[in-house]
């Protein structure tokens, strides 16, 4: 009984050792990384339908050159994670995601040191302290870390948050939320931080050492940062969500101004969902609102939206356009039966999976059966298609549309295509989100076989229906015709810059238009 015991006990450690080590210095060998390097290129190819959108075949071709150079130099599962993770940001889409093995996330979250204390935020180029109290003081502008510029550091982060095309300004959502980690992940755990900074207003450049902490302190630090009362929703979950004014709001500034704020599309998952019927019922109360009382200014701020589902951003935009419009122009993907399946792995009972797997692939030649030279296209009966027109009561007057970084998936089409109206201005920053168009509403995730890494990208190719533009390069998020950013003044100060600004632009062009002289785009 006692040696049951003993035996017992051994298997337990030995389980909880080997649970232990799974980390980011876990030991890949090069020839696994090979294999899945293959298994990552035939998998992209064949399923991924936003591989070449944005690149040339050339330009794959050398990004796997690079990666197969870079393997030769490395031989842990972290290393491989940044090499794949590069490929995934080169191809230009935010609905791609490059994931860890389940193991070493966890593993992650229970790190008990190695870790940059403070949350930063991004302002004007800048890397400013986003937290009270600490031995680094608020706003205080990061010049090195443990030798490193700063700049460079930002550099080799850009791959760990990925947007559509060649937009960069999304970058800073994942950097400022996850400065810590992403310094995990490409420097790997340091036990203390050499900084050189440099105090707001002041040009002596002091130096700080500064002790690390674990994962999840990092995390209650980033929850008590200094911006939080102006990008709370930038950052928040559905669960942060909790009253329908967290989702959309509406309200009267003066009687020539109003202001929509819609932080999300996530308000219910179809059209006959409750929450969906609560929302259009509201725009139109509000629209019918905006009409009675002639007024000739509203705002319509996406700054804080990430997406959500259909219809809830074309229902709204039915309200702001005097045009008929679609969805899409066209989509497309590259597959009626789902490639190299035995590399997916969804969260089901492997039983259920051959069910699963002619459920997955029944419905594809109907929704896409329009088969050129390989693309598989939508056809007109697809909803996506479906022609809709403006509401009665949609709104005639000015649009300041304000957008942001964070301004993507479904919020910037909404946005790509408010922005194609005649009457709106953009005010904000670039959304990380395409103008022209996106891979999105199908996601699909693969396993690589070896390093268990996790690829998830969205399938279908999308082109939006909206009118092209001078100044709205290929590639290119939307643009804002003023470009606008939180200043150090309104960080220090928790001001809201963006609309500050854009309720001076509507009264400075109203007392311009009093006097007979249109200033306005």
């Amino acid at each position: 009984m006692n040696q049951l015991i003993i035996l017992v006990v051994i298997t337990c450690v030995m389980t909880q050792v080997s649970f232990a080590q799974k980390t980011l210095e876990t030991p890949l060998s090069r020839e696994d990384m090979k294999t899945d390097l293959e298994w990552c290129r035939k998998i992209r190819d064949a399923a991924n339908s936003g591989v070449y959108k944005y690149r040339t075949p050339a330009e794959i071709d050398s990004i796997y050159h690079w990666a197969t150079q870079e393997i030769e130099q490395f031989n842990t599962v972290g290393d491989f994670y940044n090499i794949i993770n590069t490929i995934t940001d080169f191809e230009g889409s935010l609905h791609n995601t490059t994931q860890l093995p389940r193991k070493i996330s966890k593993n992650l979250r229970s790190e008990i040191n190695g870790y940059f204390p403070y949350p930063i935020k991004l302002i004007e180029d800048e890397v400013r302290i986003n937290i009270e109290g600490k031995s680094l003081p608020l706003g205080s502008k990061i010049q090195t870390i443990n030798g490193k510029k700063i700049e460079k550091v930002l550099t080799n982060f850009y791959k760990y948050y990925a947007t559509d095309g060649f937009n960069l300004t999304g970058k800073t959502i994942g950097i400022n939320e996850n400065f810590s980690l992403y310094y995990r992940f490409h420097y790997g755990k340091k036990e203390e931080f050499e900084i050189t900074y440099q105090l707001i207003n002041q040009d002596e450049v002091r130096t700080a050492s500064i002790k690390s902490v674990g994962y999840k302190e990092y995390y209650q630090n980033f929850d008590q940062r200094y911006s939080k009362k102006i990008d709370f929703y930038t950052y928040a979950g559905s669960k942060d969500f909790k009253k329908t004014k967290d989702l959309y709001h509406f309200q009267i500034i003066d009687h020539q101004i109003a202001q929509l704020t819609i932080n999300t599309f996530l308000i219910g998952w179809h059209a006959k969902d409750p929450k969906h019927l609560e929302y259009t019922q509201f725009l139109d109360s509000i629209f019918t609102i905006l009409q009675e009382q002639q007024i000739l200014n509203l705002i319509v701020d996406v700054r804080h939206n990430g997406g959500g589902s259909d219809p809830n951003d074309l229902v709204t935009y039915s309200y702001l356009t005097d045009r008929n419009f679609m969805e899409n122009k066209e989509a497309w993907i590259a597959f009626q039966k789902i490639p190299y399946y035995r590399h997916i792995r969804k969260e089901v009972f492997f039983l259920f999976k051959p069910i699963e797997k002619i459920l997955s692939n029944q419905g594809i030649p109907d929704a896409f059966p329009d088969d050129r030279n390989g693309r598989y296209y939508q056809d007109a009966k697809s909803p996506d298609h479906l022609v809709r027109t403006p509401k009665p009561n949609a709104f005639k007057g000015k649009i300041y549309l304000l957008v942001s970084p964070t301004t993507a998936s479904a919020g910037s089409l909404f946005a790509a295509m408010v922005a194609g109206n005649e009457n709106t201005i953009v005010i904000g920053e670039e959304t990380q989100g395409g103008y022209y168009g996106h891979n999105g509403h199908i996601p699909i995730r693969y396993w690589l076989p070896k390093s268990k890494i996790r690829m998830m990208f969205s399938i279908v190719n999308l082109e939006q229906d909206v009118p092209e533009k001078a100044s709205q390069p290929f590639g290119s998020g939307v643009m804002p015709d003023y470009e606008v950013e939180q200043s150090l003044e309104g960080f220090l100060n928790q001001k809201d810059t963006v609309l500050d600004y854009t309720l001076n632009l509507i009264r400075k062009n109203k007392q311009v238009g009093e006097k007979g002289t249109n200033t306005q785009k």
